[in-house]
């Protein structure tokens, strides 16, 4: 049962206010609307949880991050209904993403569990050292403090209430308060009641997490100004990640924000691939362009390749693939609507040749296929923004000095792909320098669509694709960003942090 108000410290608090839910189907529902005011409580609340869950186990921890992963599961058909409803999203999509969800809770409470992440060190002391003794000098990681988190639009689950940025800073120590989208407020809802739950079940302050649901502009900008916010992690558009971040920067003291903006994704077809699997590549790229109707921030927008034959047998294959495909629901209104505009800014530039024309309107998007040369690609800066949707641009350049203006042309991307064959080999390793200052994950024959959470991910890149390039928003290192290193002198081991092993 949908609740419809916040939860700020254990309560579920309604507003004057309320606003309807817009699902792509079925029943709409009320919310209550979020005030400052509701921010400062739940705010205050976590910094009062911090001075007890920052300091507990991380055995307690680890159990907390298993309990909320049960109580989700335990109310995984409920959230799949209402995920259905209010994304438009299929069954199977929502099952999978709940699974991922749960998964990266269990693989976060099972990393902490090893202690790797905490980084320790001791250098001991050294009386006799000449001409200066040295001190003992431990070193351990330690939460921040209160973390905020916004919800994202295009995962309800795996990046929203109890998603990565939550997950990694619950994991970390660190009490979270969540901005919800108001594109799924009652995934939301629900999920918040899985952690309500689990807070219950395992006797955490429950301070450790609230939800505030909606509001204007006013209720993110209270969140990301608030004093006792130490960090905030964000996954969504490029203008409203910016305006946070700045608001982060210009604080009295200024707060890291771990913004996850946008990326096109390029992949560079190179020759030797191209000979050999022009078709196979392109209709694996429709199918990637397509999945989830294009709304994923590693959709492989841009396929750079050398004009030729084997090109147009890309292209063909690629718009034959693109063709099958029909209209998909949008998460909302608004993203439907901003790509349109995004497909209408490719179609209006100079030196851009549309492919694969199709018709969509409303909420619903259909697949694009543009062609511009690498000329008008370096000419026209509007050619390497995202377009958040399943539209694709093929740059086709005159030869592997023109690939690799391409690639030094490209601003901060989330991946970059190589296809590529044992021949290529030599144009891949000069491609391969430009591509690591460029992108967060590069990859060889494969589409970049589908993060796995692990060690080794890294889900950032230098910017515009997030705002720390030293960040990643998936995987185990995720947990690090709410966490700073303290150096310890001559200090006791009855007064070190429970952390420290010795």
């Amino acid at each position: 049962m949908i609740i419809g108000k916040h939860l700020v410290a254990g309560n579920w608090i309604g507003s004057d206010a309320s606003f309807t839910s817009s699902p792509a189907h079925g029943p709409s529902h009320a919310f209550a609307v979020g005030t400052p005011a509701l921010v400062d409580q739940a705010c205050q609340a976590a910094e009062d949880a911090f001075w007890s869950y920052g300091y507990s186990s991380r055995e307690d921890r680890a159990k907390f991050l298993h309990t909320i992963a049960d109580e989700i599961d335990a109310r995984g058909e409920a959230i799949t209904e209402i995920g259905t409803q209010e994304t438009g999203l299929p069954d199977a999509r929502l099952n999978g993403e709940r699974g991922r969800t749960v998964g990266q809770l269990r693989l976060f409470a099972e990393h902490i569990l090893k202690g790797e992440y905490l980084d320790t060190h001791h250098d001991a002391a050294l009386p006799d050292r000449a001409p200066l003794p040295r001190p003992d000098i431990k070193l351990v990681q330690r939460p921040v403090g209160p973390v905020a988190v916004f919800g994202a639009s295009n995962f309800p689950l795996a990046f929203s209430t109890a998603g990565g940025d939550t997950a990694a800073a619950l994991a970390a120590g660190c009490p979270v308060v969540v901005r919800g989208h108001s594109a799924h407020p009652g995934t939301g809802d629900l999920v918040a009641q899985a952690i309500d739950a689990a807070i219950k079940a395992c006797g955490v302050h429950p301070g450790v997490f609230s939800l505030i649901q909606g509001g204007d502009r006013a209720v993110g900008q209270a969140v990301v100004e608030h004093p006792l916010i130490k960090a905030v992690g964000f996954t969504g558009s490029l203008a409203g990640g910016r305006a946070l971040f700045d608001l982060c920067a210009a604080r009295p003291e200024p707060i890291p924000f771990f913004g996850e903006l946008g990326s096109v994704n390029p992949m560079f077809l190179l020759p030797g691939a191209m000979a050999s699997r022009a078709e196979t590549i392109g209709a694996g790229w429709a199918a990637s362009l397509t999945m989830g109707a294009g709304q994923f921030c590693t959709n492989p927008g841009i396929a750079v390749v050398i004009d030729g034959p084997e090109a147009e047998t890309f292209i063909q294959a690629a718009v034959t693939g693109l063709g099958e495909v029909g209209p998909q629901t949008m998460l909302t209104d608004g993203i439907a609507q901003a790509y349109q505009k995004g497909r209408d800014v490719i179609r209006g530039t100079s030196g851009v040749r549309e492919v694969l024309t199709t018709t969509c309107d409303l909420r619903n998007a259909t697949p694009y296929l543009f062609v511009t040369t690498g000329a008008d690609w370096l000419a026209n800066e509007a050619l390497g923004e995202e377009v958040f949707g399943p539209l694709g641009l093929v740059v086709t350049v005159k030869d592997e000095a023109d690939m690799l203006k391409i690639a030094h042309s490209l601003q901060g991307q989330l991946t970059a792909t190589l296809h590529m064959e044992d021949g290529d080999t030599a144009l891949g390793q000069k491609l391969m320098p430009v591509l690591e200052r460029k992108a967060g994950r590069i990859l060889t024959n494969g589409f970049p669509t589908g993060v796995e959470v692990c060690d080794a991910m890294v889900h950032g890149g230098p910017y515009p694709a997030s705002t720390n390039f030293g960040a990643t928003s998936v995987g185990t290192m995720s947990i690090r960003r709410f966490l700073r290193p303290v150096s310890y002198q001559n200090m006791p081991d009855a007064l070190m942090p429970g952390d420290w092993a010795g």
